[in-house]
């Protein structure tokens, strides 16, 4: 956990600082890069009214459909596979969720730090791309398995790039919403007693992303997110 700084929000939702070195952020956009460009790559997701959603997208182990909220094994608009989950990806997931509870067990002295944010297998993982302009309003994660929804199994959010402006709360009011910034490396896990929270995206903040990572990987302006989850 060198150079991470970890930090409880509230009760089953905890920020990690820091937790993907530079290395491993180069490597995962060049993943998504490749996944992104292949088939079920990304596209922009929209509604039958012809509104679109406010990024790109491009699912990874099952397909989401923004239109219905379900999963399933290919994509509507086009009858594309999702890719895989490269291992590299749920590598990264299991260490952070280990630092969660290495975490809470040494510094909050939690006793059963599996109770406060389950042990989680992902087969999902929704990549977006925000623009500079890109934004996402408060919803909360409830597609998933009604068992996996009950047992709180936590939602696992990877960001690189711009920095975000992440809202949450109990509420789907954005004035009561709490603020905290997301930067390139940090992760964000919520799960058990935070599983239901409403969260999104007020904004994102442009040329906040380190020119070294911009130059290694010719990232355009925005932000990458990958968030994790079991069906």
């Amino acid at each position: 956990m060198a150079g991470q700084d970890i930090v409880v929000l509230r009760p089953g939702m905890v920020l990690i600082k820091n937790f993907l070195p530079f290395a491993d952020q180069v490597k995962i956009l060049k993943l998504c890069r490749r996944l992104g460009l292949g088939p079920g790559g990304f596209y922009q997701p929209g509604y039958r009214d012809g509104a679109k959603l406010h990024l790109k997208m491009m699912c990874l182990g099952k397909n989401w459909d923004p239109e219905t909220s379900k999963y399933g094994e290919e994509r509507p608009i086009d009858g594309a596979k999702p890719p895989e989950i490269p291992s590299e990806f749920l590598d990264f997931v299991k260490k952070a969720i280990e630092d969660c509870h290495a975490f809470l067990r040494e510094k909050t002295k939690e006793g059963f730090p599996e109770q406060v944010i389950p042990g989680v297998s992902p087969n999902i993982c929704i990549v977006n791309f925000y623009s500079a302009s890109g934004r996402l309003g408060l919803h909360q994660d409830r597609d998933e398995r009604e068992a996996s929804l009950k047992k709180g199994l936590p939602v696992i959010s990877f960001s690189i790039g711009d920095t975000a402006e992440f809202l949450y709360g109990d509420q789907r009011d954005v004035d009561k919403a709490e603020k905290v910034l997301l930067e390139s490396g940090d992760v964000l896990v919520f799960g058990g007693k935070s599983r239901h929270i409403f969260h999104g995206v007020a904004s994102i903040m442009t040329n906040s992303a380190t020119k070294i990572l911009l130059e290694e990987t010719n990232l355009r302006p925005g932000r990458l997110n990958l968030t994790f989850r079991e069906y």
